[in-house]
């Protein structure tokens, strides 16, 4: 059977890395949270053997204070380089683009890479500015170790999601885009045989719907890449990537409009019922841009709830 990406990565720790930590840097053991979190499918839990061509093998992550990584960052990073390179007969082929994911890192400069800032963002304007994706990036994979803590209680707060009102912004965004670009643009597009803005409309209805489902589970969605693949761990709504694939299959003719119009039309009504059901909006109109200024008005922080309705960072 094969080992993912993750068990390999807390397989070659335990058999390589915790001895290494252990005997040649005991007085820092405790400092040390070790794990395998970033880019790549296998943080996602979603690598399988076309995976294992570039950038995916043996690895793992080691992140350190600040002071602990300006003390012996590089001693413990050339300690890692000297590794094993081959274990379970796994070698990895990192490329250009894949530097960098494994190896020791300061745990400020780590999330501040991805998330702009070195911890939990301050406030809503920090957390406006952060994509979805990063967040995703920095919430992924698994720790193995971390006796510290400091590591794990920044990861803990991002798990715990958008503030309220960066929520509801974000929502707002969504429901305005799905609105605009599916209910409304689409169907004008192909009716003036508009077809490439048609296909660009749809594509950008599809991308909205997808990320309300990730927001309305309260998860962090992944780059386009696995953004649908992500959608099978996802508890709410998933019977909207049924409906989204089947109007990704077809083709934007005029044959297909009116099948089109209805699946588009299908999927907000799914996503307007769990509107209502998490009490977010209270009305039934299916049109989703009418319900955006209900939102707004229930955001709370007057800088977040005075931006233009569709404004959104992603």
């Amino acid at each position: 059977m094969r080992m993912t990406g993750l068990e390999l990565s807390k397989a070659y720790y335990e058999a390589y890395g915790r001895s290494m930590i252990h005997n040649q840097f005991p007085e820092y053991e405790k400092c040390t949270a070790v794990g395998l979190v970033g880019e790549g499918s296998e943080c996602l839990g979603f690598d399988d053997d076309f995976s294992e061509d570039h950038d995916f093998g043996p690895g793992f992550c080691i992140w350190l204070p600040e002071e602990v990584f300006k003390a012996i960052g590089p001693q413990m990073q050339h300690a890692y380089e000297n590794l094993p390179k081959a274990f379970e007969d796994k070698y990895r082929l990192e490329t250009m683009e894949g530097k960098g994911r494994i190896g020791v890192f300061n745990i400020n400069e780590f999330y501040k890479k991805y998330i702009g800032c070195s911890g939990t963002p301050k406030n809503n304007v920090e957390w406006m500015f952060i994509p979805e994706n990063s967040l995703c990036t920095v919430s992924n994979g698994k720790v193995f170790a971390d006796s510290l803590g400091e590591f794990t209680s920044i990861r803990n707060e991002l798990l715990k999601f958008y503030p309220k009102d960066i929520f509801l912004k974000k929502i707002v965004a969504r429901m305005a885009v799905m609105s605009q670009a599916g209910q409304y643009n689409y169907e004008r597009c192909m009716k003036r045989g508009e077809f490439a803005a048609a296909y660009l409309a749809c594509s950008e209805f599809i991308q909205a719907a997808v990320s309300a489902v990730y927001l309305l589970n309260r998860k962090y969605m992944p780059f386009y890449k696995w953004m649908f693949r992500g959608m099978n761990n996802l508890v709410i709504l998933g019977e909207v990537k049924v409906l989204l694939e089947k109007l990704v299959l077809l083709s934007d003719t005029t044959e297909n409009t009116i099948k089109k119009v209805n699946l588009i039309e299908d999927v907000c009504i799914k996503i307007r019922e769990e509107l209502n059901r998490q009490e977010i909006i209270g009305g039934i109109d299916n049109f989703l841009q009418n319900h955006c200024y209900e939102v707004m008005n229930s955001i709370s922080d007057a800088q977040i709830r005075n931006l233009p309705i569709i404004y959104d960072c992603k």
